[in-house]
């Protein structure tokens, strides 16, 4: 097992998988998701500041719900946060939807490109060996 300190209330755990926090600290900050969901739903179109005061959650948290599409804002709304990539505004998810077309384009070609056709020809030179060109 692989042992390690929770980020949040440095106590030792036996860490799994995921982010590295014990059970107790996974455990409160599910419940601090409910309650900021619940306070966007009543509160549709408060800024991201906002929500991290009245809820004492850190933005980087909120960001992180929303980069995770646990969180979404509404098309309407005036929050968002940033493409990783070029930096646009969005509502959910990591890239914008112009970054997303990029990037399945070009693993598509990546995964579809026609395989190098190699010609093998002969060489003969009297006795000697032969060796086919690659």
């Amino acid at each position: 097992m692989d042992v390690r300190t929770c980020k949040s209330c440095k106590r030792i755990f036996n860490y799994l998988s995921g982010p590295v926090i014990c059970s107790a600290c996974a455990d409160k900050l599910e419940e601090k998701f409910k309650e900021v969901k619940d306070y966007i739903r009543e509160h549709p179109g408060a800024p991201l500041q906002k929500v991290s005061d009245d809820n004492e959650v850190s933005v980087k948290q909120l960001k992180n719900w929303v980069r995770e599409e646990r969180l979404k804002f509404d098309d309407d709304s005036p929050v968002g946060i940033e493409c990783m990539n070029c930096g646009a505004m969005i509502k959910y998810g990591k890239y914008c939807e112009t970054c997303k077309g990029k990037m399945i384009n070009t693993l598509s070609h990546a995964v579809h490109e026609e395989p190098k056709k190699v010609e093998v020809s002969r060489k003969s030179d009297g006795n000697r060996m032969r060796f086919l060109d690659t």
